[in-house]
C-alpha cells in the first residue's frame, strides 16, 4: 500500500522537478526526500524518477503512479472540503424533526430562509409527535427538532439541549354555527358540556385537563383523533370542539372559527432540541427558527 504522504511527496517532486525544491516546499531536508522517494520506488518495484544533471523527471512507471496519486489526492482534498462544509454548516445533510402544527408555517419559513443561505445543505424534514422526535434524536436519528409540551409534558432527556423558541396560546376551534362562535372571547366554563377532540398520550396529564381543572370542571370524554385534518372535520360536523395552537391559526378551514379562551386559555411552549454535539448547521437553523417564532 502507498501512504498518502508518500503520494503527496511524489506529486510535489513531479511538479517541481527537483528533490531540493520539493524539500523546501514541504519543509523536509533533501536527504529525507531522497530516502522517502527511494522507499516509494522500492514499494513500486522500480525507479519512479530519472535522475538528471539538474533535477529529475518521471519514468513511465512514475507517470503511471503519479496519475493515480493525483486522483487520490484530489479526492482527499474534496473529502476535506466536504467535511469542513458539514462541520461549518455549508454542505451535507440536516435532518429536521417537527411536530405537525410547527410544519404549518414556523418550520417551512425557517427552512426556506436556511436554503437561501446554504443551498448545498440537503434538508430532510421528518414529522412526528414531540416525544417520538426526542427519542429519535437520542438514538442519533435527528440533527435538530422542533417540539412542544402540548398535549402533555415532554419526557426528560438529560443529554438533549432544549432552547425555548416561543410561548403559544391555544385557541378553541368552533363550527361557525356554534352558539358561542360570535363571541370574541369564550369563557372555558361555557364549554363544560362539549365533547373535546384530541389524542393525548395514554396515562399522561394533558394541557386541556389542566386548563379545565383551573376552570372548575373536568372535560367530557374526548374523541381520539390525532391528525389535524381529522380534528377540523369533526369540529365542522358539530361533533365536538378542539384546541388549536395560534401558531397554526391560518391553516384552519374557513368553516371553523378560532376564539381565545381569555384568562383561562391554556398555553404551550415551543422548543428547539439539539443533540449533545450539534452540527453548526443545526445551530444556524435554530437561530432562524427563533427569529420566525418571535415575529
Amino acid at each position: 500500500m502507498f501512504d498518502v504522504e508518500g503520494l503527496r511527496l511524489l506529486d510535489t517532486v513531479a511538479r517541481t522537478g527537483s528533490f531540493t525544491a520539493a524539500a523546501a516546499g514541504l519543509n523536509y531536508t533533501q536527504s529525507a526526500v531522497s530516502r522517502r522517494i527511494a522507499a516509494l520506488e522500492h514499494r513500486a518495484g522500480g525507479p519512479l524518477f530519472e535522475r538528471l544533471p539538474r533535477g529529475v523527471r518521471l519514468t513511465p512507471a512514475g507517470e503511471a503512479l503519479h496519475h493515480h496519486a493525483q486522483i487520490v489526492l484530489n479526492r482527499l482534498n474534496r473529502a476535506e472540503e466536504e467535511l469542513a462544509g458539514i462541520h461549518g454548516g455549508y454542505r451535507g445533510r440536516l435532518r429536521v424533526g417537527a411536530f405537525a402544527t410547527a410544519n404549518v408555517a414556523l418550520v417551512p419559513g425557517a427552512l426556506r430562509a436556511f436554503r437561501e443561505d446554504f443551498p448545498e445543505v440537503e434538508l430532510v424534514p421528518i414529522e412526528g409527535p414531540s416525544g417520538s422526535l426526542l427519542r429519535r434524536m437520542r438514538e442519533g436519528g435527528l440533527d435538530v427538532a422542533v417540539v412542544s409540551d402540548y398535549p402533555s409534558e415532554l419526557p426528560r432527556e438529560e443529554e438533549i439541549e432544549m432552547i425555548e423558541l416561543a410561548g403559544d396560546e391555544l385557541l378553541v376551534a368552533l363550527p361557525r354555527d356554534h352558539r358561542l362562535a360570535g363571541e370574541e372571547i369564550v369563557d372555558l366554563r361555557e364549554l363544560r358540556e362539549e365533547t373535546w377532540i384530541e389524542a393525548p398520550p395514554p396515562g399522561r396529564a394533558t394541557v386541556l385537563a389542566a386548563a379545565c381543572a383551573r376552570a372548575g370542571f373536568a372535560p367530557r370524554a374526548t374523541v381520539r383523533i390525532a391528525e389535524w385534518t381529522g380534528k377540523f372535520g369533526f369540529v365542522a360536523a358539530g361533533l365536538g370542539v378542539t384546541l388549536v395552537p395560534a401558531l397554526a391559526a391560518y391553516a384552519v378551514p374557513a368553516d371553523l372559527v378560532l376564539r381565545s379562551l381569555g384568562d383561562l386559555a391554556p398555553r404551550r411552549t415551543v422548543y428547539a432540541a439539539l443533540p449533545p454535539t450539534p452540527l453548526p448547521a443545526a445551530r444556524t437553523l435554530v437561530r432562524l427558527l427563533a427569529g420566525r417564532a418571535g415575529q
